[in-house]
């Protein structure tokens, strides 16, 4: 059965969601949603005053979310939405900000696509007239994804690490390209005897440090720093977790890491692999195929890989005995679990 039943009308309807997620993002950039809680409501011209906007231009954002069910009416004033104040509010435990911003950042390529598609290269990121200004924009942009990714990962990780079995008695755990190290501190809180120890890219320190610090891991999970597909790895875990990272690479280099995270595993080990797969037709599933093109206008060389290729990449790595780990994920996450073998 046809997953779209395109007609003119819902192509139209299609092209118009992405206002609604501009006006989201616009929110969110403009901290418009907290500006309210904080205030427990505000009136149009409070919300520009706070937000240093123009009043005209801020009252027809805000009708905006209102009809989006994000704010409301309270006689004069206007209030967020629980829902609203949950997720988009920065002083709520359970903001998503983050993430959206850094798909706010994105979409900036994103509106280039046909480029990409023309030439097979990524998009250029915007660059600015001072240095300061470019270091800034760089700053904030990875400040976003990984505070980004602890978004994402903080919603299905309690999920993955309950369905996770095999991690019952595990004493070392490697999170390799772990960002802020959210799937590490979720598997040392559900298993009491593991320690893990978060490698990334030494400028994702100091976020990670506070996201453990937040989720009360700092004695359990510590952070590395350095390249992944360069630098020495340490080694002995009896786990390494390889989470959303292969999307990143070109097929050699996505094996190659397959193979150093391999490397960093005591005979035994487990290696295990979270990634958004195509199936081997490539006929789908939506997430990943639409997830590739944002690695094409966003990376040198990113992709999405079909489950085949994942397996294979496995096996050349010596790891035997693949399974699929069934926890709740997001439609075309896949999470891939196998034991090293005998070198």
């Amino acid at each position: 059965m046809a997953q779209f039943n395109w007609t003119a009308q819902s192509l139209l309807q299609q092209n118009q969601e992405i206002w609604k997620t501009f006006a989201i993002q616009t929110a969110t950039k403009l901290d418009i949603i907290t500006i309210v809680d904080k205030r427990g409501g505000a009136t149009i011209g409070e919300i520009a005053e706070d937000a240093i906007c123009d009043p005209r231009a801020t009252e027809m954002l805000v009708v905006a979310l209102v009809a989006l069910e994000l704010l409301a009416w309270d006689g004069e004033k206007i209030v967020a939405t629980e829902a609203a104040k949950k997720n988009l509010s920065s002083l709520s435990a359970s903001y998503i900000g983050n993430v959206i911003m850094h798909m706010s950042q994105v979409a900036e390529s994103w509106v280039k696509l046909s480029q990409a598609v023309k030439t097979g290269k990524r998009v250029p990121p915007p660059s600015f007239p001072t240095e300061a200004e470019q270091k800034a924009y760089e700053a904030e942009r990875a400040k976003n994804f990984i505070l980004g990714m602890y978004n994402v990962a903080s919603l299905q990780a309690e999920g993955i690490s309950e369905a996770f079995l095999e991690l019952k008695g595990k004493k070392k755990l490697l999170d390799l390209g772990g960002g802020p190290g959210t799937y590490a501190a979720f598997f040392c809180a559900k298993n009491p005897e593991l320690q893990a120890v978060v490698f990334d890219r030494p400028t994702s320190e100091p976020l990670a440090l506070g996201v453990l610090e937040r989720l009360k891991v700092t004695g359990k999970v510590s952070f590395m720093g350095g390249d992944f597909l360069h630098d020495p790895l340490p080694k002995g875990f009896d786990v390494v977790w390889l989470s959303q990272v292969l999307h990143g690479e070109d097929k050699k280099n996505a094996l190659l890491l397959v193979q150093r995270a391999a490397g960093s595993l005591e005979q035994g080990g487990i290696l295990a692999i979270q990634e958004f797969v195509l199936d081997d037709k490539l006929t789908g599933p939506v997430g990943p195929a639409l997830f590739a093109l944002n690695m094409l206008v966003n990376t040198e060389a990113g992709r999405a890989y079909t489950y085949s290729e994942i397996i294979a990449m496995m096996n050349d790595a010596g790891v035997a005995e693949i399974k699929e780990l069934k926890a709740p994920l997001p439609p075309g996450n896949r999470i891939f679990y196998g034991i090293k073998g005998q070198a």
